[in-house]
């Protein structure tokens, strides 16, 4: 069996079809046909269903795609173990970061990390902090930020902040005037709430549901500085950290802390268990210890 050939197949299947995956590939799209059905013959089974428009994996095809990520996590350990033998103190580290902590703590950890290893390259790959989790378990990224608690059978866990929620409202809001409010003040409110994919959504609205109520949720989004612009618009309120509530510099909002809220907003680094750490992801660990430490 060729890699050339399992590529090809893997490439098909995620992508969803030959176009698609020709495309990405720049491979033609006879060249594919061509390294899938060698790979058929090798393996002796029928990889693709042909009947149907769309691509369909076959049952034997599903077993060769889980083992082919496999192998392909293990030929791109490979190259991270050479790479060290060859060049130690080089190469790239993969940080899975959801938006709203990449936007916080991302340039400080950059810029700390580059004054020791400049040759080192940091990519971010911004993405909601469950598709964080993931991401790492799928060894698509190095390590990640996310929301703790994270699952410590499958992931290393190093903690990195700790940080209280403060309630955002317009300058103009009746309850804007007050030291600190309580969670059940805000029951008539309108929320405006990170989208689903993001682990504050859940996390805000469990937290609202602990003491009695659902909230109305009026709007979602990605963006926290978004989020922050619907409250300067007087078209809800939210519930975001403190690191936010220290940024941001809107006069038409206020920042108030919850009062007897006591559910922190906790962050930890996670990487998966079990996999080899080249040396620059170690000593990237090591900075933000530090850092935290200091």
């Amino acid at each position: 069996m060729e890699l050339r050939d399992l590529k090809a197949f893997m490439a098909v299947v995620e992508h969803g079809s030959f176009t698609k995956a020709a495309n990405e590939t720049f491979v033609s799209q006879p060249s594919l046909s061509k390294s899938i059905k060698k790979l058929e013959e090798t393996l002796h089974v029928e990889l693709l269903n042909r009947s149907t428009r769309n691509v369909e994996v076959t049952d034997a095809g599903s077993v060769v795609f889980q083992q082919g990520q496999k192998i392909m996590h293990a030929v791109q350990e490979l190259h991270i173990l050479l790479d060290d033998l060859l060049n130690i103190k080089t190469g790239s580290i993969k940080l899975g970061i959801p938006p709203l902590i990449g936007t916080l703590f991302f340039p400080e950890i950059a810029r700390n990390f580059h004054q020791q290893y400049p040759e080192v390259h940091l990519e971010l790959v911004e993405r909601g902090a469950k598709m964080v989790e993931t991401l790492v378990e799928n060894g698509e990224v190095d390590m990640g930020i996310v929301v703790l608690p994270a699952d410590e059978r499958k992931f290393t866990v190093q903690s990195f902040v700790e940080d209280q929620f403060f309630v955002f409202m317009n300058e103009s809001h009746p309850f804007a005037q007050q030291d600190c409010i309580a969670l059940q003040d805000l029951r008539n409110e309108t929320f405006i709430l990170f989208a689903e994919e993001f682990t504050l959504h859940d996390y805000i609205i469990k937290s609202c549901e602990s003491i009695g109520f659902t909230p109305i949720v009026g709007y979602k989004s990605s963006q926290w500085d978004l989020i922050v612009e619907l409250v300067s618009s007087n078209l809800g309120v939210t519930l975001l950290p403190h690191s936010i509530a220290a940024k941001q510099t809107n006069s038409n909002v206020k920042t108030i802390p919850l009062h007897n809220f006591d559910m922190p907003w906790r962050l930890g680094i996670i990487t998966k268990k079990n996999t080899y750490q080249s040396y620059a992801l170690k000593q990237l660990l090591k900075t933000i210890r530090r850092n935290e430490e200091n």
